[in-house]
């Protein structure tokens, strides 16, 4: 389905209705579902095969990932230096979300910067499950053509919406901990998130 207007609109139905689908974002083409749909998440991860971490879930907005994880202070400071971004902080969970998408009460969380997605997501309540779009083993795929080649019959929509900008999985960090944890490098420059938190806040 191209990334039009009729495009967006069928696939946020296709959300709604609990349906898996595969959508471009600024780093990856993502596979997912409504985050708060234990059973969308099933049949998500399902689609994904034999994958043993939990999933991602993308947000339009900081007051969007309020509503599902605890944002201390500096996780606020990264988010508002570094989202809309390659960035995807991995949080404290709060109980909304159902216990198969947070087995251990953490979830990781990112803001896109892809006009496209935040639009998609802005109609699905602001809140999408958001893993890379491939089997687990497989690359991920970077277009909707790579998306079709690999879930071809294990999603129910795959929205065009071109080459993924980055190309790149995102960088992740862990802010459950004291100290912060570095578990994927990726786009942004390690040394940025650590010199922004190194910082003094503003009074």
């Amino acid at each position: 389905m191209k990334a039009n207007l009729e495009g967006l609109a069928r696939t946020a139905r296709v959300v709604a209705g609990g349906g898996v689908i595969c959508y471009p974002t600024d780093t990856l083409y993502g596979l997912g579902c409504d985050p708060l749909n234990a059973a969308a998440v099933k049949r998500t991860m399902e689609a994904k095969g034999d994958r043993m971490k939990p999933m991602p879930v993308l947000v339009k907005d900081l007051a969007a990932a309020e509503r599902l994880a605890h944002i201390p202070n500096r996780a606020k400071r990264l988010a508002n230096a570094f989202w809309p971004g390659p960035l995807t902080m991995v949080l404290r969970a709060r109980e909304v979300l159902p216990s198969i998408l947070i087995p251990e009460m953490k979830v990781g969380i990112r803001s896109p910067k892809h006009a496209l997605c935040l639009n998609l997501l802005g109609l699905c309540s602001d809140v999408l499950v958001g893993t890379s779009a491939n089997l687990t083993g497989r690359p991920p795929a970077t277009t909707a053509e790579e998306a079709f080649d690999q879930l071809e019959g294990h999603v129910d929509i795959i929205l065009d919406g071109g080459r993924a900008p980055l190309g790149v999985a995102s960088t992740v960090v862990d802010l459950t901990r004291p100290k912060i944890t570095i578990l994927r490098e990726g786009p942004l420059d390690v040394n940025q998130l650590l010199h922004m938190l190194r910082q003094r806040p503003p009074r």
